[in-house]
């Protein structure tokens, strides 16, 4: 039964007050919303949207590239071109459709995050109510999530700034120097990706210096973001052609529920507003708030994209890799495709940091109950920030970020995020039926329905990964569970 032991609650916040491990508490409402928005607008706004709306062809090489739905509509036929319909300009309904699933796992997280506000999310929640190996699991989940999001990140920033830096001022760095030397098929290859490796020891840098000097670096960079988001749907919006909506679902609600598929990633990262909770002034008040207004904000911002997007254009030429950039090429917007691609840019490092940020958070969480080893857990005598943890949380990211192309283990990051999401949501139901009088600063209405909702909508969208996202998924679980065993079981502070 060891295996399940509970840190209590109380347990939990007394290791959080500990001297030499006590985090600066400085962040209100609106950083922590900015946090969540940082992650959450990423460089998918600009990209993920026009996929979403014009479909996509996916060519099945093998049965491991195909999903457990794809297996149950046309069996194990290799080589098969799945064609997935898109929203078509429905794809604004795709974004509320997604934005209501992720509202019943955001609720589930902002309870457990008023009532637990330590460092660590979805592991820390686990410790409190599911017990040591499952927090081990997650957490280890967690690792895997952050890291592989931000190698991905840290490839697409190189590319994005290689391109603004050509295109703006004619200056390109030697190949050699700005590819990876395992590029992704048919793409150049080079020695090493340096600008992926500096602009992740540059965000590492501004982390250590202090969690206020990272959320005021980050709410700069949000803004820049939001307004050239604004920016673009004001400027676009006199190009709208009202006959582009017609027909608004040309493939009815399946087409729908497959953009939403494909755009459920785009919100992935709300749920790093909780790893800032021991940092945050007034937790049971002030997450909530963050969690929440992060998902009202994103699906605003999406949804104006979408529909701006999608007037401009006929939504069947969006299917790209840029589609945004590629209807104001087609315009001849060629300065507002600038802002955009500035826009982008800023999308992709705030991600960068609040991931980097939440990393760390994790780390020096496990840690502090003894699952990794100690010096993770210490923090800097200064600026008051887990400085060894987070300076190796960027080289972690940044040195396979400059030899790999990161794009093909992307979905890692997808399967590792949705199985938090259900892991938090059964937290809820079983912390309600455990200790039942303990204070709640903020409730999960119709308890257990709401929580499992969150629960069958993490499960239908695992079941859209494929099957190799699930294989690779479980040698990194066993490679955890061959750590934690001869290591963490022994060294937990519970042990």
């Amino acid at each position: 039964m060891s295996l399940f032991r509970t840190k209590s609650i109380d347990a939990l916040i007394a290791a959080s007050e500990e001297p030499g491990r006590k985090l600066r508490r400085t962040l209100g409402p609106w950083s922590l919303t900015a946090l969540g928005i940082g992650a959450v607008i990423g460089s998918g706004i600009f990209t993920l949207t026009g996929t979403a709306a014009a479909g996509k062809v996916i060519p099945v090489k093998s049965i491991l590239n195909a999903t457990v739905i794809d297996l149950a509509l046309y069996g194990t036929h290799a080589g098969t071109q799945l064609g997935r319909p898109g929203a078509g300009p429905a794809i604004t309904v795709s974004f509320l459709l997604v934005a209501i699933a992720c509202l019943f796992a955001g609720l589930c997280y902002a309870e457990l995050a008023s009532m637990i506000p330590i460092a660590g999310s979805a592991y820390t929640y686990a410790y409190a109510v599911l017990g040591e190996l499952v927090a081990w699991i997650i957490g280890w989940d967690l690792i895997l999530e952050y890291a592989v999001s931000n190698m991905s990140v840290a490839v697409g920033f190189s590319a994005y700034l290689q391109d603004l830096c050509e295109n703006a001022f004619g200056f390109h760095l030697p190949q050699k120097l700005a590819f990876p030397p395992f590029p992704a098929p048919g793409g150049p290859a080079g020695w090493f990706n340096v600008p992926a490796l500096v602009i992740t020891l540059l965000v590492t840098l501004v982390l250590i210096r202090g969690v206020r000097e990272s959320a005021e670096t980050n709410a700069v960079m949000v803004a820049i973001k939001i307004a050239a988001i604004a920016i673009f749907c004001l400027g676009a919006a006199k190009a709208v052609n009202p006959g582009n909506w017609h027909p608004f679902a040309p493939h009815g609600f399946p087409g729908i529920l497959s953009g939403a598929s494909i755009v459920f990633f785009t919100y992935i990262g709300f749920d790093s507003v909780s790893t800032a909770a021991e940092e945050c002034r007034h937790p049971q008040r002030d997450l909530p708030i963050g969690i929440i207004a992060t998902l009202i904000v994103c699906t605003i911002l999406y949804a104006s994209v979408s529909l701006v997007l999608t007037g401009i254009v006929n939504y069947k030429t969006l299917g790209t890799d840029s589609p945004v950039a590629d209807a104001l090429r087609a315009l001849g917007y060629n300065r507002l495709r600038l802002i955009v691609t500035v826009g982008a840019l800023m999308g992709m490092l705030s991600s960068l940091l609040v991931y980097q940020y939440g990393q760390a958070r994790i780390w020096f969480a496990m840690s502090r109950d003894g699952l990794l080893p100690r010096m993770f857990s210490a923090v800097h005598h200064r600026f008051r920030t887990p400085h060894i943890s987070t300076w190796i949380a960027g080289f972690v990211v940044g040195i396979p970020a400059g030899i790999w192309d990161i794009d093909t283990f992307a979905e890692l990051s997808n399967i590792g995020t949705l199985f938090a999401f259900a892991l938090v949501s059964a937290s809820v139901i079983v912390l309600r039926k455990k200790q039942p009088d303990r204070p709640r600063s903020f409730r999960v209405p119709l308890v257990p329905l709401f929580p499992m909702i969150s629960i069958a909508c993490c499960i239908v969208l695992m079941a859209g990964l494929p099957l190799l996202t699930w294989l690779r998924f479980f040698v990194w679980l066993a490679v955890g569970l061959a750590i934690y065993f001869p290591f963490g079981r022994k060294r937990s502070a519970l042990a």
